[in-house]
């Protein structure tokens, strides 16, 4: 008998009906500018039709890490996709770009229609929470690669924001304040160490807290943009504190972070005493409870406050913009 692609292990009939099945969620995520039918060599976008004048384009790409490993485990699919939006519109999102369209990468060994469309189904959640339009994506199946069972993700945004309105950091000034931003848990960050802190009956047990998906916090931060003078924003991810928070801090200006300034979830307290984790690798590996942290002057939290709060995003002044040569300092604000 004749030896076929489907054979080898690839079924492309599978893949079309995969792509059929999906293209009623890329179809929930459109947006003014954006043409979401799948099928095409490209996906596209008319500025013009989004109403932008003189955009500056903003990307990112990024995955979602070994917290995919949990949701094996536990057999849930429908949160990773929203995390993996969250990861990139996030990022776009500290330029104070708007995510305008995003596509996706899947891999995996076989084409499990089931579990790639509660993901895609995720996907396409994401989007619409950040208000981005899923304009394509490509499903590889490679047999052989992957474990049974298991893909891999990756994700690509692109925003934009007009020149003029371009979060950069060059008015922070001394007396400017650190707001912190709630997270919804680790988001999708630190999950090796947490892997290697919990046994994996644990990390099934703990599945729920722990699949918990990213916040995603493009709508209230672009409306809180409108009434408040934005000066730096820091999507807290891999590196945390000491890697992500500097890079918004200018030269000659130290960020202090004073920790009990805000609610830290319980699920990092199991982590580190389970793992008997150093609170410095703490702060350098997770959120600790703030996903993203905006400097403004102080006089307009009480505005902030309540835009974030209508949007459900907790919020707490967590530091302030002092002089000095080390850009973050964390202390002890009791």
């Amino acid at each position: 008998m004749a030896l076929t692609y489907k054979k080898a292990g690839v079924d492309t009939v599978e893949a079309g009906r995969f792509v059929n099945a999906i293209t009623k969620y890329t179809g929930s995520t459109a947006r003014k500018g954006a043409n979401c039918k799948l099928g095409g060599f490209g996906g596209l976008f008319d500025f013009r039709a989004a109403g932008y004048r003189d955009p500056v384009l903003v990307s990112s790409t990024d995955g979602v890490g070994t917290k995919l490993k949990i949701a094996f485990l536990a057999g849930k699919h429908d949160t990773v996709g929203i995390d993996m939006v969250a990861m990139n519109v996030n990022d776009v999102l500290t330029t104070g770009a708007e995510p305008l369209f995003f596509l996706d990468y899947i891999a995996t060994g076989r084409i499990d229609r089931k579990a790639l469309e509660d993901v895609v189904k995720g996907i396409a959640e994401g989007c619409r929470q950040a208000g981005c339009a899923l304009i394509g994506g490509e499903t590889a199946e490679m047999p052989a690669f992957y474990k049974p069972g298991e893909y891999d993700l990756a994700g690509f945004c692109v925003g934009a924001v007009e020149r003029k309105n371009i979060v950069d950091s060059s008015k922070m000034k001394e007396g400017d304040i650190a707001v912190g931003l709630a997270s919804t848990g680790p988001h999708s960050n630190g999950y090796s160490l947490i892997r290697k802190v919990f046994s994996a009956a644990e990390q099934k047990a703990l599945a729920k807290e722990l699949l918990a998906p990213t916040r995603i916090y493009v709508k209230p931060v672009l409306e809180l943009r409108k009434s408040v003078p934005v000066k730096g924003i820091a999507h807290i991810t891999g590196g945390a504190f000491f890697e992500k928070l500097p890079r918004i801090v200018p030269d000659g200006k130290t960020l202090v972070i004073e920790k009990g300034s805000w609610e830290v979830p319980e699920v990092f307290g199991r982590i580190q005493r389970k793992g008997r984790i150093e609170e410095t690798e703490m702060f350098r590996t997770f959120n600790m409870g703030l996903g993203m942290i905006i400097v403004m002057p102080p006089q307009d939290f009480g505005k902030a406050k309540k835009i974030l709060a209508k949007w459900g995003v907790d919020s707490w002044i967590v530091g302030s913009v002092n002089k000095g040569r080390t850009k973050v300092k964390i202390i002890c604000g009791f």
